[in-house]
């Protein structure tokens, strides 16, 4: 399977003629597309801006959420990350809202070798513990995030079952034994709902931003806390399960579980992203081989 196609042909002249109509004092600078998502198309502009654009209609609603959240969330994380600076309306043919945020210098953690993403636990665990608190009741919810476990069962079964992936069955085997582990009782906490090393940025200095919270939602902390799976290996891991208090055993057991719902996307829909595979082949080996 492959990144999803696009709805919206986005491009740098469609993105300039948005910014003469809605932000003329930036339609001047320079425009390049830099990454296509399943949902997104992001492009720099000048140097120290970008533009989010939505490719299909599922990711306009995600568009919408940063825009109201994002603001709150960021002033609490102790960590750079991209809030819309400018908002953009619909306009030109094109259906939805948009984003300018801010441009952060760095490659993304999946980009580094594993072993040297050390750097990183500190400033990930802090970046959690400031994240993951009560929820208001009208923050957005996310039928596919923060869930219970036997919410995704169907979808996990469904997909490791018809995955040639070599181990496909291992990696069910090991969600049948993780599904009902007990469930999330606290509060619905805040969760970036997507917290891959593709989604965090690295410089010389460590973490340089936390990036696409288009998955912004509340639930079970375990979602996020599966990064140390996805991201990190073994010492790293267990760096970071001491550095984050007060999480239990079944959340943790939980935050397996959500390794390998991540792992069970990266392994059966990257076929045109190398980069996300070797997220997913990663994931499966901590998994797997502990």
């Amino acid at each position: 399977m492959r990144t999803p196609e696009a709805e919206v042909d986005v491009t740098p002249a469609l993105v300039r003629s948005l910014l003469h109509d809605q932000h003329p004092d930036l339609a001047d600078l320079p425009i390049e597309a830099v990454a296509h998502g399943w949902d997104n198309v992001l492009l720099r502009l000048g140097e120290r801006l970008c533009v989010r654009m939505p490719r299909r209609e599922a990711g306009a609603r995600l568009i919408v959420n940063e825009q109201r959240w994002l603001p709150e969330v960021a002033a609490r994380v102790g960590a750079p990350v991209p809030v819309p600076l400018r908002t953009g309306s619909p306009g030109r043919g094109y259906p939805w809202s948009w984003s300018v945020a801010p441009w952060f210098e760095g490659r993304t953690a999946a980009e580094a070798p594993v072993g040297e993403r050390g750097a990183l636990v500190e400033p990930l665990a802090l970046f959690l513990e400031r994240l993951h608190v009560p929820a208001p009741e009208e923050a957005p919810r996310n039928p596919v995030r923060g869930v219970p476990l036997r919410d995704r069962h169907a979808r996990i079964v469904e997909r490791l079952t018809g995955s040639s992936h070599p181990r496909a069955v291992e990696l069910l085997d090991l969600w049948n034994s993780l599904v009902d582990t007990p469930a999330w009782k606290g509060p619905a906490l805040w969760l970036h709902g997507d917290l891959h090393p593709a989604n965090v940025l690295v410089d010389d200095t460590g973490l340089a931003a936390v990036l696409d919270f288009g998955d912004l939602t509340s639930g079970d902390p375990a979602t996020d806390l599966a990064t140390a799976w996805t991201t990190f290996g073994p010492e790293d891991h267990a760096r970071l399960r001491d550095r984050i208090t007060g999480v239990d055993d079944h959340t943790w057991s939980r935050a397996r579980a959500w390794a390998v719902v991540y792992a069970s996307v990266l392994i059966t829909t990257t076929d045109d992203h190398p980069l996300l595979a070797a997220i997913g082949e990663h994931t499966v080996v901590r998994l797997l081989d502990r």
